[in-house]
């Protein structure tokens, strides 16, 4: 954020009200910005009181404003004249508190000591609504998980039937996909929750270095270490890369859903209200919409992270190359991050499961999906690896092109039967070899 920026406060954040939440909306808007602006500048003043720098009547004074509700508009139009956003708000501040008594207000200060401290205000804010997404979408996930832990569902790799697992498992490894994204959003918070007020190029010369520490502890921020004119820029692209990477965990599960919610496959569905529509042209369509749409959402919030990233380099002590990018990449992006949480919660909430299609698809190449056990029996028969791979594989393709059943050709051939028996080849076929450990992953995955 910059102190000298022609751009006009925008009335309204730059994400479309279609993918927005009121209360992550309400950070980014103008009322906002500048009512944490007066905090800071009001605690400023008082610190600087304390310490004998201004007359603690004038610090007093500043407080009359404490219920005003400033205007955005009357802001705008000092700013056309003065073509800086922070001298704009202190001309309007002083309208209010009085030209005398508003005197020693921003004294010591620099326009970045404001913005840079409001921003990351306003960013540990918005982290604390990510973290309740977060929490909740965790809640539906183990919910499902907890639901399904036994329901049986064939596994793919390379989006080929692999071996069997469980719907449960599915849950459970996004469970722990985001609960991994929780610990990542509560460090991202706590690394961007530092404030500056030390002046012009961070050397604290005209301003003590108490008054940075009575604001950050009014504003629930802790002193940025060494600052130059502007807090450091790593810390936000930590930030936002983190949220990157929870859009990216947010996609993972949406694309499960909508391979799910395919026509040949149809294990799972988002739920499908009653009047929905899926087609203006086919009105037997059912289409995955809301995962579509978290897909798109996903890579606007993955957008912003390449930019951040842009940002740690900047001239000496300070440039304002970073201003346009965060008065755009911190609202789209956490407003956009919000909306997806709160939809992908929504999804798994009344997502439809459908146990029967799953054993039908495990079952479509009857039995395929049991090969490595046979495999496995085979050489711990005796059988040498590559004589029992093409032993497996020689059935295996059969099932694939003749649609024959798998237990079936294994009891056909010789060679199989000679090694394992008609017993042995029976009891590789049972569904609970592949789940016996399933209550071993959801204690390691939900510790209890």
């Amino acid at each position: 954020m910059s102190g000298a920026n022609p751009v006009t406060n925008a009335k309204v954040c730059p994400m479309i009200p279609r993918y927005s939440r009121p209360e992550m909306v309400s950070i980014w808007s103008p009322a906002t910005k500048f009512r944490i602006w007066y905090e800071i500048e009001a605690h400023a003043c008082d610190a600087m009181a304390d310490l004998g720098v201004i007359p603690r009547e004038n610090a007093e004074a500043v407080w009359k404003a404490k219920d005003v509700e400033f205007d955005v508009a009357r802001i705008d139009e000092i700013e056309a004249v003065t073509k800086h956003d922070v001298i704009a708000f202190l001309t309007h501040l002083a309208e209010h508190v009085g030209s005398e008594e508003a005197r020693f207000v921003h004294q010591g200060m620099t326009s970045s000591d404001v913005l840079d401290t409001c921003f990351n205000v306003q960013l540990t804010r918005a982290a604390d609504i990510l973290i309740a997404d977060i929490e909740g979408l965790l809640a539906a996930l183990k919910r499902r998980a907890m639901e399904h832990k036994d329901t049986p569902r064939v596994g793919r790799s390379h989006g080929i039937h692999a071996e069997p697992t469980t719907m449960g498992l599915t849950f459970a490894r996004f469970y722990a996909e985001m609960d991994r994204n929780l610990s990542r959003m509560r460090d991202a918070r706590y690394e961007i929750s530092t404030g500056a007020i030390s002046g012009a190029v961070g050397t604290f010369a005209n301003i003590d270095p108490a008054v940075e520490e009575h604001v950050c502890e009014k504003l629930g921020l802790v002193p940025e270490p060494i600052s130059t004119q502007v807090i450091p820029r790593d810390r936000h692209a930590a930030f936002f890369a983190t949220l990157g990477v929870i859009a990216s965990s947010i996609e993972n599960i949406a694309t499960e859903v909508r391979h799910m919610q395919r026509t040949e496959v149809l294990e799972g569905a988002e739920f499908f209200s009653m009047g929905q529509k899926g087609s203006s042209a086919m009105p037997h369509k059912k289409n995955p919409v809301l995962t579509e749409n978290l897909t798109g959402l996903a890579r606007m919030v993955r957008s912003a992270v390449i930019p951040a990233m842009e940002n740690v380099a900047l001239w000496h002590e300070r440039d304002i190359s970073h201003s346009s990018v965060e008065r755009m990449i911190g609202p789209d992006a956490t407003i956009t991050l919000d909306f997806a949480l709160a939809r992908l919660t929504s999804v798994i909430d009344k997502m439809l499961i459908f146990p029967q299609n799953m054993l039908d698809n495990m079952n479509k190449f009857p039995g395929l999906v049991m090969s490595q056990r046979v495999l496995l029996a085979l050489t711990q028969a005796g059988v040498s690896r590559e004589d029992a791979y093409a032993m497996v594989q020689r059935n295996a393709l059969k099932v694939w092109e003749e649609r024959t059943d798998f237990k079936e050709e294994l009891l056909s051939d010789k060679d199989v039967v000679a090694a394992l028996g008609t017993d042995g080849i029976e009891a590789k076929f049972d569904m609970g070899y592949h789940t016996k450990h399933v209550d071993t992953i959801f204690k390691r995955v939900f510790k209890d």
